[in-house]
C-alpha cells in the first residue's frame, strides 16, 4: 500500500448489523451509500485496497472527481445548517490511529464496534481505524439499541465509538462487561448518561473527545477532566485563544498533523487559515493546567441587551438537569432587547420540569428562556446531535 493511504489489514473482518461481510476487491463508486450496511462496507473495501478517493453519502456528490488518490471527503453534522462536504488526506487520519493505538494499547484480539451510520465521520473513523489496525469491525447502524447491545455482548465488543445521544439510547439492561474502551464525541456527555454507560460496561474507560470535521480531534478528557472542560490537547494538537477577553475567553486555533484540506462544497465564513493555524470560530478558554473550556460557536452567539450569550453553554447546563435529556436554546427577535432565549426540550409538556428550569436559571444568574418548548419527537441529525434548524423551524426560532 503507497504510504500515507488507508490500508485494510487482511485479519480486519467487517460485520453489518448480525452479518459478516465477504470483502473482496470490486468495482466501486466515488460516491458510496452508506445503505446498507453491507454494500457500504464492501464498497469501502474495494475503494482503501484500490487507493481510490471516496465520500460515504446518500446523496450524489459529483464534486468527488476533482478528488486526488490518498483524499477522502466526509460531510459535516449539519446541525445549524446543510452539511458542507469536507476533503481531508487519509494520512491526517493515519496519524491519529497511531497515536489512539499507542494511548489505549490495541491488541490484536480488540474489536471496535460504532453504532452510527458510515456518513457520520465518527463511525467512518472507527470503522477505517480498526481496518488499519488488523482489528474486527461491528458497524451496527443496521440495528436497534436493544440489537447493538446484543451484538456487541455475543462478539465481546472491546472499543466502542458513540455519541452521548447513541450511548443514552443503550437499553439499561445492557450488560457488557467485554468493552474496555469507550471514545465518546459529538456532543455533551450529561452527567447521567455518563454514569448510564459506566453501569452498562464496568470495565471501560470513557474518554470524551473534542473535534470538528475539519480539525479531527482537538481535546480528550477522561476521569480525572474538571467539570465543565473537554480536556487537554489530543496529543500532536497545539492550541491558541486569540484576543481573549477580561475572563480569559477568545477564539480558539489549533495547529495539528489531523487538519483538513478545504471544503469540497459548502463553506463556513467562521472558518480561517493562518499559516498552519486553523479556527472553525470556536469560543473557550484555558485554564492554568491546560484544560480546554468551550464557550461556544461564533455562528450561534445570540447578543441580548448588549450581553453575548453563548447557547452552548447554556445547552451543556441545562443537559446536566435530572429529567432533561435532549435540549436546544435558539433565539427570537426582541425589539426592545434584541433577542430573547427559548428553551427546547425532549418530551411531553412538562410545566413542572419548565420550572426547575427557570428556577435553575434565576439561582445561577443566568440569561432565562422567555419560553420553554416541548417537542416530542425531538429532531435529531444522523450524529445523533440537535437538528437546529428543524427544531427552529417548528418553534419559529432562530437557530
Amino acid at each position: 500500500m503507497p504510504e500515507g493511504h488507508f490500508h485494510w489489514h487482511s485479519k480486519s473482518r467487517a460485520f453489518a448489523g448480525d452479518q459478516e461481510v465477504a470483502l473482496h476487491a470490486a468495482d466501486a463508486p466515488l460516491t458510496i451509500p452508506c445503505d446498507p450496511v453491507s454494500d457500504a462496507l464492501q464498497m469501502l473495501y474495494s475503494a482503501v485496497t484500490g487507493t481510490r478517493a471516496f465520500c460515504v453519502s446518500n446523496r450524489a456528490l459529483p464534486e468527488l472527481d476533482q478528488l486526488t488518490a490518498g483524499q477522502l471527503a466526509t460531510l459535516t453534522g449539519g446541525t445549524s445548517g446543510a452539511p458542507k462536504v469536507i476533503v481531508r488526506t487519509h494520512a491526517s487520519w493515519i496519524k491519529s490511529f497511531e497515536a489512539n493505538a499507542a494511548m489505549f494499547t490495541y491488541i490484536a484480539s480488540d474489536s471496535i464496534a460504532v453504532l452510527g451510520a458510515l456518513s457520520h465521520s465518527l463511525a467512518l473513523y472507527g470503522v477505517l481505524e480498526a481496518a488499519h489496525h488488523g482489528l474486527e469491525i461491528h458497524a451496527l447502524s443496521p440495528l436497534k439499541p436493544s440489537g447493538q447491545s446484543a451484538r456487541m455482548q455475543e462478539h465481546g465488543c472491546t472499543i466502542l465509538y458513540a455519541t452521548p445521544t447513541q450511548l443514552r439510547l443503550l437499553p439499561k439492561s445492557t450488560h457488557l462487561p467485554e468493552v474496555r474502551l469507550i471514545l465518546c464525541g459529538g456532543g455533551v456527555l450529561s452527567d447521567e448518561t455518563r454514569r448510564h454507560i459506566l453501569a452498562l460496561c464496568p470495565n471501560a474507560k470513557l474518554h470524551v473527545f473534542y473535534g470538528a470535521a475539519e480539525t479531527s480531534f482537538i481535546t480528550l478528557g477522561g476521569p480525572d477532566t474538571p467539570a465543565g472542560s473537554v480536556g487537554r490537547p489530543y496529543p500532536g494538537v497545539e492550541l491558541a485563544v486569540h484576543a481573549p477577553d477580561t475572563a480569559g475567553t477568545g477564539q480558539i486555533w489549533v495547529r495539528s498533523p489531523y487538519l483538513f484540506d478545504g471544503y469540497l462544497h459548502g463553506d463556513s465564513q467562521h472558518t480561517q487559515r493562518d499559516g498552519d493555524w486553523l479556527t472553525v470560530g470556536e469560543h473557550g478558554y484555558l485554564d492554568a493546567e491546560g484544560h480546554v473550556f468551550l464557550r461556544g460557536r461564533a455562528g450561534r452567539i445570540i447578543n441580548i441587551a448588549d450581553q453575548t450569550v453563548f447557547p452552548e453553554e447554556l445547552e451543556a447546563q441545562f443537559n446536566a438537569l435530572r429529567g432533561i435529556s435532549q435540549c436546544a436554546v435558539l433565539a427570537r427577535h426582541d425589539a426592545l432587547r434584541g433577542h430573547h432565549l427559548v428553551a427546547v426540550l425532549e418530551g411531553s409538556d412538562d410545566a413542572i420540569l419548565a420550572q426547575k428550569l427557570r428556577d435553575y436559571c434565576a439561582s445561577n444568574a443566568l440569561v432565562a428562556p422567555r419560553d420553554v418548548i416541548f417537542l416530542d419527537p425531538f429532531p435529531l441529525l444522523a450524529s445523533g446531535k440537535p437538528d437546529l434548524q428543524r427544531i427552529a423551524s417548528l418553534t419559529e426560532s432562530t437557530p
